[in-house]
């Protein structure tokens, strides 16, 4: 097993942050990483995910959601074929911070017989995973000052 995991402080409010990450319709606009996304974000249902990988080509997935919890965790399973091929759970973690801000960990843990052969493409996941975080914190940052110009 694998596990890549990464975070970031965001100068916004947990509810500004899930804003952004369940956007799926506006990923094309910011998400350097998941270019397309597509779906219902609950529990058990199928995502489809346009994926651009820092080195690589263009992927797309179907994953399972698993959690949904607003501003709280977002998770989903991905499983090439047959489970236990290679398997790989992605997950965001919002946790609230003094001052209206976020810790937002970003991590996925990949296994299965697999894993051995995609050990370059994993490990250069961790890029493209601080890269979505950096798009996705000065969106959300971006949203609160909007806000508080109004």
């Amino acid at each position: 097993m694998r596990e890549i995991s990464t975070w970031i402080e965001i100068d916004a409010s947990p509810d500004y942050v899930w804003q952004v990450l369940t956007d799926l319709d506006q990923y094309p606009r910011w998400n350097p990483f998941i270019v397309e996304a597509f779906g219902d974000l609950r529990a058990g249902s199928r995502l489809k995910l346009r994926m651009v990988p820092v080195h690589g080509k263009e992927l797309t997935f179907e994953p399972e959601v698993l959690t949904a919890d607003p501003c709280r965790e977002l998770r989903w399973l991905n499983r090439l074929l047959l489970p236990g091929l290679f398997d790989s759970e992605h997950r965001f973690a919002l946790t609230p911070l003094p001052g209206r801000r976020t810790r937002l960990e970003h991590s996925a843990r990949f296994s299965g017989l697999f894993v051995w052969c995609t050990r370059e493409a994993i490990t250069n996941s961790g890029t493209a995973f601080a890269r979505l975080n950096v798009a996705l914190k000065q969106r959300a940052e971006r949203m609160v000052r909007l806000q508080a110009n109004r």
